[in-house]
């Protein structure tokens, strides 16, 4: 279809086009979190305790390989490992899987692709000794399908469009509504049902996504492709201003591995907090403990709009943090919440406790999250050298990948440590990380003051 017809087709001041890709990845982003809600759960449950669990595919090789480099690991170091990488490894991959659509597919191809192997990874599940493969086919379907979605996003829009701002945070609404719905359905499906329900129900959503992508072609822009050779001005070296600026997101993106570390805990022992040490008897109905999952995405949703306002409202009276500040504040909140979660386990010990402690945590640090993930994503288009910016993204893409593995080796402590003192090193970390943001402050905005309003 014709660009210029394609453009007339709006909805609500957005290209149709938008919309397809909205619903795509919000059941992508189901389909996700549903199957992340039950991961280390299952794991720890079930099938690490199989007593034929040396029958399932790469679980001696992987094992020997981890206790090598850790030595021994019972279940749940073991789990938390595995989660780590596996975490970690989705925000790897998209790298390559931005290459292929570049130089080879196309992005509607690849997201294809991505989509087809995802499913398949998510069926996968359901044979116990295929878990291992399974996650295999989850991180690569991921790798190809995550970049190129959003970047198609933006192809709906010509260069400078003002709604393009508009259309990514109606975009990012739908990735927190699957992330909310999922762990409800999935979770209390493998939970109340049987593990391979949920699994399945997670392959569903993945399913329903890839068909909506599919049915939606002809209202998505075309695809972009690599230039086959840059121009004299993209080949030029970099400038020595555009290289203090390349250092100084460097240097943020490995603070920012700290930030991930702590944060991803939530999937991994917080979940563990939310089953073994929490009371989800509500009104006669026990509900189940994955449905704390879904707590920071209703945040994300809730307050995200009111984070922007008082920011807005800061701005208007002169007050309003620079961009690396607000990272400081987002490494100091993620820090500040695990205090009550130390006041928590004193409380609690080895029994079950109130609600309040988990979500008054994770509201605090969903917060924190608001300060910094979308705060560095925007601060990265900005001040990177135009012709690396997709570069430098994956370079903050990689501190992710970093962190999310860094939050499976934390967590192989959870068993070892006093469950207060567990908490009090994230807190010390989170703490530790904005206090050097914080006292970074002044060069970072030296090194980055070459680029107007960055920060």
């Amino acid at each position: 279809m014709p660009a210029t017809q394609r453009e007339t087709r709006q909805l609500m001041g957005h290209p149709i086009g938008l919309y397809v890709l909205f619903f795509t990845e919000m059941w992508e982003r189901f389909s996700y979190y549903g199957m992340r809600a039950l991961l280390v759960l299952y794991m720890t449950d079930h099938l690490f305790l199989r007593p034929d669990v040396g029958d399932v595919f790469g679980y001696g090789a992987l094992k020997g390989m981890l206790e090598s480099a850790f030595g021994q690991l019972d279940v749940q170091p073991l789990a938390s490992q595995v989660y780590g990488l596996y975490t970690g490894l989705v925000y790897l991959t998209p790298f390559f899987g931005g290459l292929i659509a570049d130089r080879v597919l196309g992005q509607r191809k690849t997201v294809v692709l991505g989509g087809i192997l995802m499913a398949i990874g998510h069926f996968l599940m359901a044979v116990e000794n295929l878990f291992f493969p399974a996650l295999l086919f989850l991180i690569l379907g991921n790798g190809a399908f995550k970049p190129n979605i959003s970047t198609q996003v933006g192809s709906l829009y010509p260069e400078g469009d003002p709604r393009r701002d508009g259309a990514f945070t109606i975009f990012y609404m739908g990735i927190n509504l699957g992330a909310f719905l999922s762990p409800l359905v999935c979770g209390t499906l493998g939970q109340k049902l049987g593990w391979h329900y949920g699994f399945a129900a997670a392959g569903v959503g993945m399913v329903v996504g890839l068909i909506i992508y599919l049915a939606g072609q002809r209202v998505l822009a075309p695809d972009t492709r690599a230039q086959a050779a840059l121009d004299e001005k993209q080949a030029a070296p970099l400038t020595d201003d555009e290289w203090r600026r390349v250092i100084a997101l460097c240097v943020l993106c490995l603070l920012n591995v700290v930030f991930w570390a702590v944060y991803e805990q939530q999937g991994n022992t917080l979940q563990l907090w939310a089953d073994d040490h929490t009371n989800w008897n509500l009104l006669g109905f026990e509900v189940p403990s994955t449905w704390y999952q879904s707590f920071n995405p209703f945040i994300i949703f809730a307050f995200a709009p009111v984070l922007s306002a008082f920011w807005v409202w800061q701005s208007k009276r002169g007050g309003e943090p620079t961009s690396v500040t607000k990272m400081a504040i987002g490494c100091f909140l993620l820090g500040a919440s695990f205090i009550i979660m130390i006041f928590g386990a004193k409380a609690v010990g080895e029994g079950r406790g109130s609600l309040l402690w988990l979500f008054t945590t994770t509201f605090i640090f969903t917060v924190g999250e608001l300060y910094l993930s979308p705060i560095g994503l925007s601060l990265v288009t900005k001040v990177a050298p135009r012709r690396i910016v997709s570069m430098m993204m994956g370079v903050w893409f990689l501190s992710s990948f970093l962190g999310n593995y860094l939050s499976g080796y934390l967590g192989t402590f959870w068993d070892k440590m006093p469950k207060d003192q567990f908490f009090l090193m994230l807190t010390v970390l989170g703490v530790v990380a904005g206090a050097a943001i914080w006292a970074l402050n002044a060069p970072l905005r030296r090194a980055l003051s070459g680029t107007p309003n960055a920060v």
